[in-house]
């Protein structure tokens, strides 16, 4: 996994990435963090959110997505609910959605260059340092980049 400071939606407008993934909750509100900036940035990965069942939870470990000319962006269903102070991550949805993701890239794109925020660490509540082990296993021999706000 490589690591850089930075604006994920900025790097992806600039072409530094091919493929985004962000972590999502089960209720298609993308309302808050990463999430509501990628519904304002690219719309159609919101609309991929709204075409799945809202508040169900058989959705974690999925996950839907977009194609917006080269780039996909991947709404990982990684936390069933949301709001502060608690942990809503699911470890392993993230390493379903994330194996399963793996698979996917690999199939529809010939040199992926994916990036992500820190899934699951902000408003999920998870533990970054459990959540980036399990992408890097996921991920093993793709070129992936954890992008963290400066």
């Amino acid at each position: 996994m490589k690591t850089i400071k930075g604006d994920l939606i900025k790097l992806t407008k600039n072409g530094d990435f091919n493929v985004i993934i962000h972590g999502c909750n089960c209720f298609c509100n993308m309302g808050a963090g990463i999430a509501k900036q990628i519904k304002k940035n690219f719309p159609e990965a919101y609309e991929a959110d709204l075409k799945t069942k809202k508040g169900d939870r058989n959705k974690l470990g999925t996950w839907s997505n977009s194609k917006i000319r080269d780039l996909l962006i991947f709404n990982a269903y990684t936390q069933f609910g949301y709001g502060r102070n608690q942990r809503h991550t699911d470890y392993n949805a993230i390493q379903s959605a994330f194996k399963s993701i793996a698979v996917e890239v690999k199939k529809i794109c010939n040199e992926p260059r994916i990036g992500y925020p820190a899934i699951g660490a902000g408003y999920g509540g998870g533990d970054w340092r459990i959540i980036s082990k399990i992408i890097d296993k996921e991920f093993d021999g793709l070129d992936h980049t954890f992008v963290y706000l400066i």
